[in-house]
This record gives structure tokens, sequence and C-alpha cells, in this order.
């Protein structure tokens, strides 16, 4: 089994924390969490994948072990995080990498896609949208109506997402047998965005999650234009993201594959070694050398 490394790095004046393990000159694959999680969501997916790839997870800024600026000292948006990720990929000298997405992560990683088009060898979205069709509309009505309008009522429908039921919602919701997941994985994200001011900044990324679904088009075209090979592994009882967002890549993405899992958002907790299985197979059949 590959050694992690638990590892920081100066960024842009910001400390961030990443995990990396595999050999230094192998492909890189660099893995993009969501809210409201960490590289801690990668765990028990990265020894999987090390043995054959150089793989990297960082930690968000306000996210994890990284640093987390008050929102009145750092402008938090989509545009920054995805800035900082490229600048620690500068930083250790990757140019060429796969992209592994989820939640948070995908438009993250889509910004650096779009920006550099000829970095990424492929994409692995794991309940990583990029599609109008996969918004669960129970869930987005809370977060849209906050960002038209910040309101007590608003933001207190949002709030709940940061409680520590809220959390746990997201990790048991779909998920066939909820003794089958830890309770360490909720407990440990709220205990994180439970810090002092966090949550202002969990609440500046709600409301700029608004600037993602203008890109949607763009992530489009450049599917059908680069012809990246996309895999889609999804948690098909996700809650937040629905199966159609999964459907959907096949559409624009000229080498596709969707592969539905009985799970839910965080699928890697429940469904680790097919995931992984898949996305090796895919990788070694797809993916461009380092």
């Amino acid at each position: 089994m590959a050694t992690v490394h638990h590892r920081y790095a100066e960024v842009q004046g910001h400390r961030l924390f990443y995990r990396e393990a595999g050999p230094a000159d192998a492909a890189v694959i660099v893995l993009l969490h969501g809210f409201p999680t960490s590289s801690f969501m990668f765990r028990e997916l990265i020894p999987r994948l090390a043995g054959r790839y150089r793989v990297i997870a960082p930690d968000h800024l306000g996210f994890g072990f990284s640093d987390a600026p008050a929102a009145d000292a750092f402008a938090y948006s989509f545009d920054a995080l995805a800035g900082l990720t490229k600048g620690l990929l500068d930083q250790l000298g990757v140019t060429r990498y796969a992209l592994y997405v989820q939640d948070y992560g995908a438009p993250i990683g889509w910004r650096l896609a779009l920006g550099d088009p000829g970095a990424v060898t492929a994409i692995v979205t794991q309940n990583g949208n990029g599609y109008e069709a996969g918004l669960i509309k129970e869930f987005w009505d809370d977060v849209r109506a906050y960002q038209r309008e910040q309101t007590p009522e608003t933001e207190a429908g949002v709030r709940v997402a940061l409680s520590l039921e809220g959390i746990k919602w997201q990790y048991v919701t779909g998920v066939a047998d909820e003794t089958s997941v830890s309770p360490d994985t909720w407990h440990h994200d709220f205990q994180l965005v439970s810090r002092p001011g966090n949550d202002l900044v969990q609440l500046a990324l709600f409301r700029d999650y608004a600037t993602n679904i203008p890109l949607y088009p763009l992530l489009h075209e450049y599917l059908r234009t680069h012809a990246v090979p996309v895999l889609a592994v999804w948690g098909e009882n996700d809650p937040i993201f629905g199966p159609d967002g999964a459907r959907a890549f096949a559409e624009d993405a000229q080498r596709s594959e969707v592969h539905l899992l009985d799970g839910g958002h965080f699928l890697l907790e429940t469904h680790v070694e097919p995931v992984a299985e898949l996305i090796l197979d895919f990788l070694d059949r797809t993916a461009l050398p380092r």
C-alpha cells in the first residue's frame, strides 16, 4: 500500500494543505473535494490509485487543514479557489493531469480546464455537476432564494446545511444501509465548518455558486471541442445532484462512460472499491501519458 504524505504549501500568501502519494514521475490525478468536507473524503481512495498514479488532493482555502481567513479578509469565490489550486499545481511542477471532481470540486475543476484546456488529460466526475439537468430542485430552491436576496429567512434556509444534522443528511441520504457510513465523516466536517467565522466563509460560497451555472455552456463546448475523456461515476440516489447530471455528460463528451451506482452524494463512503476499479480501468485506457 502506497504511503500517503500530508503536506503544506504557501500559495499566494495562504497555507494550503494537501495529500500526496504515488511515484513522483507517474502521470498525475488531482482530486478536488466538495462541500462541506476536505481531502479527508479521499482517504481510502488515494492509496488505491497511488500504485499507478501520482495523486494530489488539496484542501480548498477555508476547508480542512488549509488556512481559513475570515470572509472579510479574503474574497471567497470559485474563481479564487480555482486560482489557488492552479497556483499549487504550478508550485508542484504539475502541468498535465487527470481531474477527479466532486460537488464544489467540479466548478473549480471546470475553471482549471477552461483556463488551460491542454492541461487536462481526463475527467472523472463523481457527483460533480456540469448541467442544469443535474440540479435537484428541492435542494437548490433554498440556495437560489438566498442568492437572490439575503434576508434572515433565506439565510436560515441555507444555514441548515452547516448543522450537524444537515451534514449527516448529505452522507446518509440515498444510502441503502446508513450503518455502512461512519459517523466520523459528518462529525469531522461539522467540527471544521464550525470554527469561528467559517459560517460566513460558507455563506459567501453559497452566494457565489450562482456564478457556476453560466459556465455550463462553456464547459459543454470545451467537452465537444477538446474530446477529453470523461468518466461519470455517480451515486444515483444523490439528493443534491441527480443522475440526469451524470447522463448529460454523454451528450457532449466524445469519449464518455456513465456508471450509476446505488449510493448517495458521498459515494466513496460506501463504494470506494468499485469506484477505484472504474477509475483505474478508465485512466489506463483513455488518459494521455504524463
